[in-house]
């Protein structure tokens, strides 16, 4: 059975930093309410400089959603300018990298995936988008409005989550299609895989 769930931005649980350094909205974890999880997506909101918290065995996909962005650093291996709106920035969670904002506070979308259980692949899409379900994921508008094929309508800060609770049909997709083409409006789709 593959568990099909709306949500919106406003409506996740936030929970702060212990650093005092922003603040997390989960969007989902699998299992749910493990601390091991296989994987995790999220919405982070950075308000200071600070380290990010490392995750062995763990691969990390970070997309900014709002703000001017921040610089991911942790010389030799990373040295990145997560300033573009929509641009996943994939990097090992056994880095503890370090992140200074280029501005005031951003908000990021965040993908974690446990590397000997299942990879993610995070596509930004500003035209219409197939969406495959696999073993799980998440659908996040960043802007715009966007319509599902059954004529039910996504608009900036909704998206969906799925997972693949037991065997189920891989087939199963789903048709988004911005419904403003002049004012393109742009979505982010995490596939997670085995």
């Amino acid at each position: 059975m593959i568990a099909w769930q709306h949500f919106t931005f406003d409506g996740l649980p936030v929970s702060p930093w212990r650093n005092g350094g922003g603040e997390t909205r989960e969007i989902f974890s699998f299992p749910a309410g493990s601390r091991d999880f296989d994987w995790r997506a999220s919405i982070a909101t950075i308000a200071q400089d600070g380290p990010f918290s490392a995750f062995p065995g763990i691969d990390r996909s970070i997309t900014l959603l709002s703000g001017e962005g921040v610089h991911l650093q942790a010389p030799p291996d990373v040295d990145h300018l997560l300033n573009v709106t929509g641009e996943p920035f994939a990097f090992s969670g056994d880095i503890a990298l370090s992140a200074r904002l280029l501005g005031d506070v951003t908000t990021d979308f965040n993908i974690m995936t446990r590397r000997t259980e299942c990879a993610s692949r995070v596509v930004a899409a500003r035209e219409h988008l197939t969406v495959t379900r696999e073993k799980g994921g998440v659908i996040y508008v960043i802007s715009g409005t966007w319509q599902l094929a059954d004529g039910g309508l996504l608009r900036a800060g909704e998206g969906y989550y799925w997972s693949e609770t037991a065997a189920a049909s891989r087939q199963a997709s789903v048709s988004l299609t911005p419904v403003d083409q002049v004012q393109r409006g742009l979505l982010l789709w995490a596939a997670i895989t085995r």
